[in-house]
């Protein structure tokens, strides 16, 4: 019987296993050194705020795995024998293969700060990373989190939940500004100030120091500022968790290399989720992307080849969605933090300034390129149909309402943005 091994047990190769075993009878096997058990890696911040508890975070009872003949491991890879098919374990044992998937995920970057290793310095990212946050808390009479993304915005609300004086430091000049335009990143500043974040914009952390117990006491910044401190929360990034196979012949580079149908240079060799990297990205999307749903949609692609249907992976138009304390954001297709050239952006904020909308379009074509959305939430499926069938901007907005999810309330709200828009696009 064909053995299909598969390590980490994140959204890609949890996936990527339930849909083998719908196709197939092979042997299954998912090994991980985090958890035992799949749960939802982005409810970990409600666990902590207390909206939840950890076993809330499984959408999968604890039987799911036994009764769907799905082994699973408790360890650690140290080694990868591609010529014998063969994994070498932490726990002095092996696992061999005939097929393999490597699903490992992401790491928290760290930069070589002075002091990084004192205790009370803490990543959000794994099973662990909770419970260390969990246990650092009692007593932490403040908090510093390093890193302006969206992992660092989640960390300051868990500590601002649980009443914690927190500095967000922010290298840039305003949150997020890679990524958002200046107006939605400036929504996000006043939204991270008006719950009590003393928001830091450019400024960087130089080192840590530690108490006499080696815990954190303060972080100084390159300015030279001083803040005292219990907990240092890192998130400046998370990058590929491919350190065990770089000493070996799987080609890599900042992920592990695969082609469209996600395999590796290694015969029977499959990489998935955060941690492979395209080796040709496609169109407007990165060769890496550290997403949810792209690791799930890799791992229902990857099934597919390893039970013989071979599938390219085609996550199809990008899109994301996130919160900044109450302000929910969504975005899909292509929206960049300046518009390029042949691109033209219409903007829309209400008067409270904690709504709004961004259309990206084509400016010779009038081509519809993606929509950003603050505290407004609407349908996927009707921007996602826009993109793929090319549609006008026009026809986009003048039937937005095909994508609200609350009639009454865009009653009033439809008519003011289409009438906007239409006199910005006249005027353009």
């Amino acid at each position: 019987m064909q053995h299909i091994v598969i390590i980490g047990n994140g959204i890609a190769g949890t996936t990527a296993a339930r849909q083998i075993r719908k196709m197939s009878a092979a042997k299954i096997s998912i090994i991980s050194a985090e958890s035992e058990y799949f749960f939802s890696r982005t409810a970990l911040m409600y666990v902590y705020m207390g909206h939840m508890k950890f076993e809330q975070t499984q959408p999968y009872e604890n039987n799911f795995w036994a009764k769907n003949k799905i082994d699973l491991v408790k360890a650690r890879v140290n080694k990868v024998d591609y010529s014998k098919q063969l994994l070498e374990l932490d726990n002095d044992s092996t696992i061999a293969y005939d097929k393999l998937i490597i699903a490992t995920g992401s790491k928290t970057n760290m930069f070589n700060w002075p002091g990084q290793d004192a205790d009370g310095v803490v990543g959000l990212y794994s099973k662990q990373d909770l419970e260390k946050i969990e246990l650092l808390t009692p007593g932490c009479k403040a908090a510093v989190v390093v890193g302006g993304g969206l992992i660092g915005i989640e960390l300051a609300e868990m500590l601002h939940s649980r009443k914690i004086p927190t500095t967000l430091l922010v290298r840039e000049n305003s949150f997020w500004n890679m990524v958002l335009p200046k107006e939605e990143s400036a929504m996000v500043n006043r939204e991270i100030k008006r719950h009590h974040v003393n928001l830091m914009l450019e400024s960087e952390m130089d080192s840590i120091e530690k108490d006499v117990n080696g815990k954190v006491a303060s972080i100084i910044t390159k300015s030279g500022k001083t803040i005292p401190c219990g907990i240092v929360g890192i998130t400046t990034g998370v990058s590929p968790n491919i350190n065990f196979l770089k000493d070996g012949a799987l080609e890599i580079d900042k992920g592990v290399l695969v082609n469209e149908f996600l395999e590796t240079n290694m015969p029977n060799v499959f990489a998935i989720g955060d941690c492979a990297q395209r080796r040709e990205a496609l169109p407007g999307r990165r060769p890496i992307e550290a997403v949810w749903y792209t690791g799930r949609m890799m791992g229902e692609a990857v099934a597919l080849s390893i039970v013989g249907k071979r599938t390219a992976y085609n996550p199809g138009p990008w899109f994301n969605s996130a919160k900044f304390f109450n302000i929910e954001y969504q975005t899909y297709g292509n929206v960049n933090a300046e518009a390029k050239d042949g691109e033209a952006h219409f903007y829309w904020e209400n008067k409270e300034g904690n709504q709004s909308i961004r259309l990206a379009y084509d400016k010779e074509k009038d081509t519809f390129l993606g929509i950003n959305l603050m505290g407004i939430r609407m349908r996927h499926e009707y921007f996602h149909n826009a993109l793929l069938q090319q549609q006008s901007v026009q026809q986009v907005v003048n039937n937005i309402r095909q994508a609200n999810f609350d009639p009454e309330f865009y009653k009033k709200l439809d008519p003011t943005i289409q009438a906007a828009f239409h006199q910005s696009f006249l005027t353009a």
